[in-house]
């Protein structure tokens, strides 16, 4: 069983760990933070021209041809240096369905564009109950002619402040079944009848979206009408699994951050790491580290070799979150008073990766459907 990565996976980290860490280093992730935008876009153009937009689409539609797997390699290392910005928005919510079920005509107009980095997208899920059910969804769509109407409010649509297009999943079919009467729009956000406000939030800008009136042309239906709750949970599966990645790399970066201050920061004339409470703090941190690791990488491995891998991905899910939480804990444990010092970098991780955690469903979620497969 050979758990290594590949000598092309192995470039792309060592290029990536390298290029993140002098491009974000916390004064630029501040920076960029408290912007307006929310991210770089000479820094977003750099990536584009690094081919990390296009990473998982076709040769033919402007990308590299990779994997998931190769971009999990990637979106590890963005984790890692707690990147802000819109790409997990772009590429995992906005391309992939694209690429999944979209028309060659679709296909050839939108990824080029997001591959060279020239278009941002999003994806419009939930609305007030912040469910990840189709039942939960309200936000309609009627028939206007030649194309459709949209009115309904999203919430929590990632960086839709500063997107080209947002795909919305709404309702157009009120006597179906929730499951049966859903259909996904590609709207162009620059038109009259959609409006934003961007939301407070510890990390990341999550915004509220007014659909009053939009119009979208037929042509741009996403799928098949009134059957996009099978394509949406696709794009939650991969969105749950990319999500994972970023917790792991953030789990990562904390453990160094702490292993290295256990090392240099001395007590009773000795350094903390000496003491044999510390030692085993720092042992279970490292041990949760790896099981998101193992975990998330098999369930991507599965996901891009086209294999059934709803319980794995949910397995991944539920351990990084829990995890997550302990490495934390342990992290500020250890780390004392200095650990919640604004100037200190320890903040960002706690704050991106609770966010994470708040996405996408919680780990007792995860739980019922690895029940579930079970039989239970």
């Amino acid at each position: 069983m050979n758990l290594s990565f590949t000598e092309e996976q192995e470039i792309l980290r060592k290029f990536a760990r390298d290029f993140l860490a002098s491009k974000f280093p916390k004064k630029v992730v501040k920076e960029v933070e408290e912007s307006e935008p929310g991210y770089s876009p000479e820094i977003w153009k750099e990536m584009a021209e690094l081919g990390w937009m296009g990473l998982p689409f076709p040769e033919k539609y402007g990308g590299t041809g990779m994997t998931f797997l190769d971009l999990a390699v990637l979106l590890e290392e963005m984790g890692k240096a707690c990147m802000p910005g819109p790409y997990f928005s772009t590429v995992v919510l906005g391309g992939f369905p694209i690429l999944d079920v979209g028309t060659e005509a679709q296909k050839q107009e939108h990824l080029p564009r997001i591959a060279q980095g020239k278009a941002i997208f999003t994806l419009a899920l939930t609305e007030a109950s912040g469910g990840y059910n189709a039942a939960s969804i309200k936000a309609k769509a009627v028939t206007d002619g030649d194309g459709w109407v949209i009115s309904g409010t999203k919430l929590f649509v990632p960086d839709a402040h500063v997107v080209d297009y947002i795909l919305c999943v709404a309702r157009t079919d009120d006597k179906a079944k929730p499951e049966k009467g859903l259909t996904t729009f590609i709207v162009e956000t620059k038109q009259p009848g959609i409006s934003h406000t961007v939301l407070k939030t510890m990390a990341g800008k999550l915004c509220e979206v007014v659909f009053k009136g939009a119009k979208v042309p037929k042509e741009n239906m996403l799928g098949k009408l009134n059957q996009s709750w099978s394509d949406i949970n696709r794009v939650i599966d991969r969105a749950v699994l990319a999500n994972c990645f970023h917790m792991l790399g953030m789990a990562q970066q904390v453990l160094d951050m702490t292993v290295d201050y256990a090392k240099e920061r001395k007590q009773f004339d000795r350094p903390i790491g000496s003491f044999q409470i510390i030692q085993h703090y720092c042992a279970d941190m490292l041990t949760d580290v790896e099981g998101m690791r193992l975990s998330a990488y098999q369930a991507a491995w599965k996901l891009s070799e086209g294999l059934p891998c709803a319980e794995e991905v949910a397995m991944a899910r539920a351990w990084a979150i829990q995890a997550g939480e302990r490495i934390m804990s342990l992290a500020h444990q250890i780390h004392g008073a200095i650990g919640v010092a604004i100037e200190y970098d320890l903040h960002y991780y706690t704050r991106y990766l609770k966010a994470c955690e708040l996405s996408f469903g919680g780990a007792d979620f995860y739980r019922e459907v690895v029940a579930q497969g079970m039989g239970l």
